[in-house]
């Protein structure tokens, strides 16, 4: 990248100016989408006129960032937007750490961590490193000759342009009114009272200049040396007794067992079960969708870690451990259907509203994950619980994108007052634009 010095700086001062052009008193709109795919292309121009080329890997990144990217200015419900922004935000930082080599879906949460930290480090330090290795190959290419400055020229030639250039604006602006117009409108760019905000843009556009060297430096140096975190012996060795373990999943289970059996008799039970103890099927469902899916968030980080510490030796230990980790995960899986049973019945007799409307992606997509993360202690593969995340993550904001969540409420709600349950006026009039074409319909 030596080589090419000019030319990335050059590019980079470019983007920090498309980024003051494209956002600067701006609502973002479509401009997120296109800037990202500015510094992603003079990224990929720049490293693969270097030589460098990506990673088989690597390449899928480039949809997963593109879709994204477009469903940023396609949705304006809130948690939509920032799930698209953050996801093409993420998966850019994800693309330059792995960019040679590819292994990104190896990644444990370690190496994630690990590895945007050193993402930071070169966004601070690697541009001011590059330009004294620049400076050295400079000097060792040129010796001691002493090359004329071209600096001086420039600044004196300039100087001496501005009053001829006055004299014959002054003369053009009495012959048109009309240019007369433009160029006190120019003129009053400069006024003093600007000054402040001329400097902080300035500097910003050269902060994000900066940084942006110092990605594509990381992208071209420290990609292509993935040593993953753990790979051959584990961060920290597993510590804990397996008799210990397999008390505390055993005693979870007979809890959760219990809890599912009182689900059985009486909300599965159906309507005279509930109501006999003196609650309808509204009272019952706000009383605990929320706090039935937390159970199955931390039942999953529960497993994670006890999984990640406990010393399992042969075959046997192994299996039992797995059994019952399987079995609180089918427990698990039953408090979930008995959530999203809960939330059908209160969105029946409320409407629905874009928490619910979440509520009901997520414990599909958790109820997936808690199912691959016993998969993967089964195959001994539980260092790629960070892919199977990351996967239920996009999946998440995938579906919330595609389904439209604002449309979604408002085709429902007015299904809802069509059979004669009511509608919310107020509540649709305070969606966002996404539920206009529904709302037309």
């Amino acid at each position: 990248m030596q080589k090419q010095s000019t030319l990335l700086w050059l590019l980079a001062l470019a983007l920090g100016w498309a980024a003051d052009f494209l956002f600067w008193k701006h609502t973002p709109g479509i401009s997120f989408a296109l800037y990202a795919a500015l510094t992603l292309g003079v990224g990929l121009f720049l490293l693969l006129r270097a030589g460098l080329r990506p990673g088989r890997g690597t390449i899928p990144l480039l949809a997963l960032i593109l879709f994204f990217a477009v469903f940023t200015f396609l949705r304006s419900e809130p948690l939509s937007a920032l799930l698209a922004h953050a996801l093409t935000l993420f998966l850019m930082g994800v693309f330059a750490l792995t960019y040679q080599g590819g292994r990104w879906a190896e990644y444990s949460l370690s190496d994630f961590v690990a590895r945007f930290l050193g993402l930071l480090g070169s966004g601070l330090a690697g541009p001011q490193a590059f330009i004294g290795e620049v400076k050295t190959l400079k000097r060792e290419a040129g010796g001691d000759e002493q090359r004329p400055n071209r600096v001086w020229p420039i600044v004196r030639g300039l100087l001496l342009a501005v009053p001829v250039v006055a004299f014959f604006a002054a003369l053009l602006s009495s012959a048109d009114a009309v240019f007369s117009a433009q160029l006190e409108a120019l003129v009053r760019l400069f006024r003093l009272e600007n000054l402040p905000e001329y400097i902080f843009r300035v500097l910003y556009i050269s902060a994000i200049a900066y940084a942006l060297v110092g990605v594509y430096l990381h992208a071209a140096r420290r990609s292509a040396d993935e040593k993953l975190l753990g790979l051959e012996k584990p961060l920290v060795p597993p510590f804990f007794g397996f008799t210990e373990a397999v008390i505390i999943l055993g005693a979870v289970a007979l809890l959760f067992g219990g809890f599912v059996f009182i689900q059985f008799q009486y909300f599965f039970g159906g309507l005279t079960n509930i109501r006999l103890d003196g609650f309808t099927y509204a009272e019952y469902a706000r009383r605990g969708f929320g706090e039935l899916a937390t159970t199955a968030f931390f039942s999953l980080l529960f497993l994670l870690g006890l999984a990640s510490i406990t010393r399992r030796e042969g075959d046997r230990q192994r299996r039992v451990f797995s059994g019952l980790g399987i079995l609180i995960v089918a427990l698990v899986g039953v408090m979930l259907v008995s959530a999203y049973q809960r939330l059908v019945l209160y969105e029946f007799a409320y409407g629905f509203t874009a928490l619910r409307t979440y509520t009901h992606v997520f414990i599909i997509w958790l109820a997936l994950l808690l199912v691959a993360t016993m998969t993967l202690d089964l195959t001994r593969q539980l260092r790629r619980f960070a892919f199977a995340a990351l996967l239920t993550v996009m999946g998440f904001a995938a579906t919330l994108l595609l389904m439209n969540v604002d449309g979604f409420i408002a085709r429902q709600n007015v299904a809802r007052d069509l059979s004669g349950e009511g509608v919310d006026v107020a509540y649709l009039a305070s969606l966002s634009p996404d539920a206009i074409p529904a709302l037309a319909e």
